[in-house]
């Protein structure tokens, strides 16, 4: 039997209108353009307006990618959401977005793996269609940060916005997806965490006096594990798939953080324009 290939057939994305520009950062707290600049790269992001959920941005990008592949939405059979910022606990938001895209046949279940969900949401989705379960996976990826910040704290409200990317995954006798390596190191929980509003701290007068609704994060930390991370997991992949590092085009990463680009990059003995911000 021919082994069946996941590739991604089409993808989409969506983004709030309105924009927050470092300079507008600078009048909240004490940072300005320049210092934001040189160490993330960022200039604007998107924050998505007073009243609408992360479902909003999802639907969009999905009907765009089902446009592109010609793919309607009673053909998709599953809608997988990656998020840590849901419309609310239940349902699934990947419920919602099944209900709003007339998806009926669709299975839908949500995905929380924080800053790697969409990696981990595309390697689940490759299961099902080289399993041969499935056709058509729609895989979310689609964040209100915004919500989550704290507006106050100029060591990560310079980072964080709304957003969301799909990708459409089909069979295909292509190559597809070639390799994947996921992981996981939860003794360093506490680098990047959202502490109050899950079950061990329900929201309370003391958690939102304490802004414990927010995320926390140490940066000089999350940028060491990110800098010894990157170069490690990009070298196993190349070693997999039989490739040297010569033939690597590209290489994307998650945040647009230009000290970690800029020092993975070294290790990795990459040119500059193959890691592009």
């Amino acid at each position: 039997m021919e082994k069946i290939n996941c590739g991604i057939a089409a993808t989409g994305a969506a983004m709030p209108e309105k924009k927050l520009t470092n300079h507008d950062l600078e009048k909240i707290v004490d940072t300005n353009d320049e210092w934001i600049v040189s160490r993330t790269g960022i200039k604007e992001r998107r924050i998505m307006e007073e009243g609408k959920g992360n479902t909003e941005l999802a639907v969009k990008a999905c009907r765009q990618a089902l446009e592109t592949a010609k793919v309607s939405p009673e053909e998709v059979d599953l809608v997988l959401f990656t998020t840590v910022t849901p419309d609310q606990p239940i349902p699934a938001t990947a419920s919602l977005v099944q209900a709003r895209l007339g998806a009926e046949r669709a299975a839908a279940f949500d995905l929380n793996a924080g800053c790697s969900g969409f990696v981990y949401g595309l390697v689940v989705g490759k299961q099902f269609i080289e399993a041969g379960v499935y056709r058509n996976v729609l895989v979310i990826g689609a964040d209100l940060l915004s919500r989550v910040t704290d507006w106050q704290d100029r060591g990560t409200c310079v980072l964080f916005g709304d957003g969301a990317g799909v990708a459409l995954l089909q069979p295909t006798r292509g190559k597809g997806i070639m390799s994947m390596e996921l992981g996981s190191d939860g003794n360093q929980y506490e680098m990047l965490r959202l502490p109050a509003g899950g079950a061990l701290m329900p929201a309370s007068h003391e958690t939102v006096e304490k802004r414990m609704h927010s995320i926390k994060m140490n940066g000089n930390e999350v940028f060491k594990f990110a800098v010894r991370i990157i170069p490690e997991v990009t070298t196993n992949m190349l070693r997999e798939t039989g490739r040297d590092i010569s033939e690597l085009g590209y290489l994307f990463l998650h945040q647009a953080n230009l000290r970690i680009m800029e020092a993975s990059r070294k290790k990795l003995d990459l040119p500059p324009e193959r890691m592009p911000v």
